[in-house]
């Protein structure tokens, strides 16, 4: 069953948020529209992830990102601490924003396909996708990124469709709402895979060298 729509009475912001500059410039104010998007989910039970929850883990980082990425859940430290990617590939990601791209975690804009902790580490299924997906697709008109960055299979499949698969589109341009996509491996299967650590590694960097050379980014070696 698809989640309740997102009512114009409970979120006024979302769709018309403007704040003036002082140079009769109005411009949208994604932190506010963000803000009242999260108020909106509140204590969301709209799928059985609620019952193992310790937190909703959200999304944080600039409301006004050109590149967000999107992952596929909160692990167990994402789900103690309410925010995404915390943990060991959490510091892998942190380590291609930082050393990599050459930017800051506050630069970026860091969610997941679903906002709620799978137990056992499963993947997400169908129908908590399906509760989860308006939320992100809300959280993707806020901030208008340049760029999506998909990590991983599920992540690949929420944002553009069943039959992605990550082993043959990885590195590959896409488009979703119009925001052009650059599906990658996921951090936690690079630290899954230990022998395969440096062809894993050096394939998300080609993609990444992607995503800056489209953000008129310095791309390094």
């Amino acid at each position: 069953m698809d989640p309740p729509a997102i009512s114009n009475e409970s979120i006024k912001y979302l769709k018309a948020d403007t704040t003036d500059t002082g140079d009769n410039t109005d411009q949208p104010d994604h932190k506010k529209s963000l803000d009242a998007l999260r108020e909106h989910i509140g204590n969301c039970r709209r799928c059985k992830l609620y019952k193992g929850r310790t937190s909703l883990v959200f999304g944080e980082g600039s409301p006004y990102a050109r590149l967000v990425f999107v992952g596929e859940g909160p692990g167990r430290d994402e789900d103690i601490a309410g925010k995404p990617f915390v943990g060991k590939a959490g510091k892998m990601l942190t380590r291609i924003i930082e050393n990599g791209m050459g930017l800051t975690r506050k630069d970026v804009y860091i969610c997941n396909v679903v906002k709620c902790h799978p137990p056992g580490n499963r993947d997400p299924e169908r129908d908590e996708i399906e509760a989860c997906l308006p939320f992100l697709k809300k959280q993707l008109a806020i901030i208008m990124p340049e760029v999506i960055c998909t990590l991983g299979r599920i992540a690949g499949q929420a944002l553009l469709g069943g039959r992605f698969k990550i082993s043959l589109e990885r590195g590959k341009w896409r488009s979703f709402m119009n925001i052009p996509v650059m599906p990658t491996f996921h951090p936690a299967y690079v630290l899954r895979n230990p022998t395969r650590d440096h062809q894993l590694r050096s394939q998300i960097w080609e993609d990444i060298k992607k995503i800056m050379k489209r953000l008129d980014l310095e791309v390094g070696k």
